[in-house]
């Protein structure tokens, strides 16, 4: 195998075993500048308002984000990236929060 090629699979089991949280030091996460807000409340099925109160936004950032007059802070788009992939577990965190 190329050195590259051996590269690519060390990072990729790398990047595994990062995922299943065998280890957790070495990585840097990479936020993106901009997440697609509509797109992942309409994948939710819920409206403006409900994905909302759901998930702990006011209905006017959700508006604005949707429309492109304000980007969701790094935090909110951290949030909203683990809404888009599990959903479940930030409705639990929020349940057993109060």
């Amino acid at each position: 195998m190329s050195a590259a090629g051996e590269r690519i699979l060390r990072s990729a089991r790398q990047a595994l075993a990062f995922a299943r949280g065998e280890i957790t030091e070495g990585f840097i996460v990479h936020v993106p500048k901009t997440v697609d807000v509509k797109a992942i409340r309409e994948r939710s099925g819920l409206t403006q308002e409900a994905f909302a109160r759901k998930f702990g936004f006011t209905a006017a950032a959700v508006r604005d984000w949707e429309q492109g007059r304000r980007q969701p802070e790094k935090a909110a788009r951290v949030l909203l990236l683990v809404i888009a992939h599990n959903p479940d577990a930030v409705t639990e965190a929020l349940a057993t929060a109060a």
